[in-house]
């Protein structure tokens, strides 16, 4: 393959615009929320809390439409085997908008959280806050892999240059202005990307579906002519795993900080639903060209095209057919800016999960656990410092990696598994505590990693019912590897008992405390005689000598905090079911 210069040119050209984009957006909004008394490290983190309906719709979007999304519902469509039927993530990810929006949005807007872990810090204290900052952090850097790694695919079908060089180069571009600008730079270069891939894919679905190497896809969405029928279908046995994976988009999708960045910047509670309800319909109208693309890609014969005789299932090329598509059945200038818009909108949605998993890091990793009297310029530097290694991390996974979809689904499985339970512990259930956080932990973490993850090549430990040995020939090197396929919904029913594990413990260890069965002395988590928090003990009872002291009774505990956590965690609503209360208020209290 020779160096296509004007695909080159039109990847400098979309690169140079996102790049232009997002250093205007942190030159415009460098004051925004600082008058208003908002740090500079939160103005990084949530904005000015002043995001608009407009850009606030777009950047929802982006939390799940980028490359990963577009690349992957495109690969399994065009599977044989799989299908539409089997390309979830347009659905599971709306669906996870929708309900994120009516349950989630509300409560974490309204009583002012900076990031998705604050309220597990608030309730659980410092030391959970940070195992719970593990799944998470995996899952961005799993997320901003699968972004990256799509990008390299899309690269190579453009021009035939060192990928691995490319990626980082589009890593560091993309770390560069989320440096810059923080969260506003990233929302304004989606913008910008969405509209790249909105373009770049409906301009060359036209032209690829009039190629006369492609067949009517209305005809191979239920005909074998090349391949098996692109509509695919579920097989009875495996309706279990069909719902068990769509669940874990649909409710995996919800506890992510990339998510809780933009509900958390939206100027009101309620912005934060509308917005979540326009991303859901933003979702699944940015997936329709990707699942023409998959169509036209089953319903091609390749021997008539420029690709060669053997189609790209033969040559373990799925994951590429977006970009074979673009480059083999369009016009050269119409591929080249398909694909020019397609790589730079891939290349901006990685900043997003990086900037997340670097919020989660210098507020409550290094801030709340470590350095409370850190001032704001030093979470800063620390932002700007983890922004650029969880950026090297998610770029050395990149150049690793298998099936686009296969890092997507890992990628949700801990977030699932563990801190979906929680969250819903810690928002809706009153009276859970840090014992019944960790026993949550544990058993969300065992149940799902002993079913074993064939993607990591990590065995099973625990043979759920109905599970089979299959095996996948690796077409190119004729090699057959086999591994265990669970067909029992075992990341589902993980999450349920990792629920139910966390709500269990926790009454069973306030009722053993509280009757005295277990000497205060061992409360040794400090979670339930001991809660010293003051954000936590205003609706506590303390027992001691059979007498119960009511905390109002007592002298108020003052936490020793720097000036910049001021406003923190003063919420005393936490364990309540009233969300109207706004951040307004919390800082004020202080």
């Amino acid at each position: 393959m020779t160096i296509h210069v004007e695909g080159l040119v039109a990847i400098v050209l979309f690169y140079v615009l996102i790049l232009f984009v997002g250093i205007w957006a942190a030159w415009k909004n460098k004051n925004s929320g600082v008058g208003e008394g908002i740090d500079r490290s939160e103005s990084i983190m949530v904005g000015g809390r002043d995001i608009g309906l407009f850009v606030g719709g777009f950047t929802m979007t982006a939390t799940w439409v980028g490359g990963g999304y577009i690349n992957g519902t495109a690969e399994y469509v065009y599977l044989p085997g799989f299908g539409l039927a089997w390309a979830q993530a347009p659905f599971g990810y709306a669906l996870s908008l929708v309900v994120g929006g009516l349950f989630f949005a509300k409560p974490m807007r309204s009583r002012g959280y900076v990031t998705m872990l604050d309220p597990f810090q608030q309730l659980y204290g410092k030391r959970m806050g940070g195992l719970l900052f593990i799944p998470a952090l995996m899952g961005e850097i799993f997320w901003s892999a699968a972004i990256l790694s799509a990008l390299g695919a899309t690269l190579s079908v453009i021009v035939d240059i060192n990928i691995n060089m490319s990626v980082v180069i589009s890593a560091l571009i993309a770390i560069f202005y989320t440096l810059v600008g923080g969260l506003y730079s990233v929302a304004y270069t989606d913008v910008v990307q969405l509209f790249c891939i909105f373009l770049g894919l409906w301009i060359s679905v036209p032209f690829a579906l009039s190629n006369p190497a492609v067949s009517d896809i209305g005809v191979t969405a239920k005909k074998t002519i090349y391949q098996s029928p692109w509509l695919g279908k579920i097989e009875p046995e495996d309706n279990w795993l069909w719902a068990d994976n769509f669940f874990l988009l649909m409710l995996g999708g919800i506890p992510w900080q990339v998510y809780f960045q933009r509900v958390l910047s939206a100027s009101s509670a309620t912005y934060a639903q509308v917005l979540s309800f326009l991303a859901a319909f933003g979702c699944l109208v940015m997936a329709v060209p990707s699942v023409l693309i998959g169509a036209i890609g089953a319903s091609t014969d390749w021997n008539q095209t420029t690709y060669g005789s053997l189609p790209p299932k033969d040559k373990d090329e799925s994951d590429m057919i977006l970009p074979i598509v673009l480059q083999h059945l369009c016009p050269p200038y119409i591929s080249f800016f398909g694909l020019g818009a397609v790589s730079a909108a891939v290349m901006s949605s990685a900043d997003s999960s990086i900037l997340s998993a670097s919020s989660m890091f210098a507020r409550n990793i290094y801030q709340l656990a470590f350095r409370q009297s850190a001032s704001d310029r030093e979470i800063v530097w620390v932002m700007r410092l983890t922004i650029f290694v969880f950026g090297a991390l998610a770029t050395a996974m990149a150049l690793l990696t298998g099936s686009v979809y296969g890092l997507w689904y890992l990628s949700s499985d801990l977030v699932y598994v563990i801190i979906f339970p929680q969250l819903l512990s810690v928002l809706f259930v009153k009276g859970t505590n840090t014992y019944g956080s960790v026993a949550g932990y544990i058993f969300g973490l065992l149940l799902r990693i002993g079913g074993g993850e064939p993607y990591l090549k990590l065995p099973p430990f625990i043979y759920y019912p109905g599970w089979v040995t299959q095996e996948k020939v690796h077409h190119l090197t004729g090699d057959v590897e086999h591994f265990v396929q669970q067909r029992f919904p075992f990341k589902s029913v993980s999450m349920v008992a990792s629920f139910l594990a966390n709500v269990f413990f926790s009454y069973l260890t306030k009722y053993l405390f509280e009757s005295g069965m277990l000497s205060h002395k061992y409360d040794f988590l400090d979670a339930v005689v001991s809660k010293h928090s003051k954000e936590i003990m205003d609706k506590a009872t303390l027992v001691s000598n059979h007498d119960n002291i009511i905390l109002s009774e007592m002298a108020p505990v003052r936490q020793v905090l720097g000036a910049s956590l001021a406003g923190t965690f003063t919420n005393t609503e936490v364990l309540s079911d009233d969300g109207a209360s706004s951040p307004e208020a919390f800082h004020n209290e202080d």
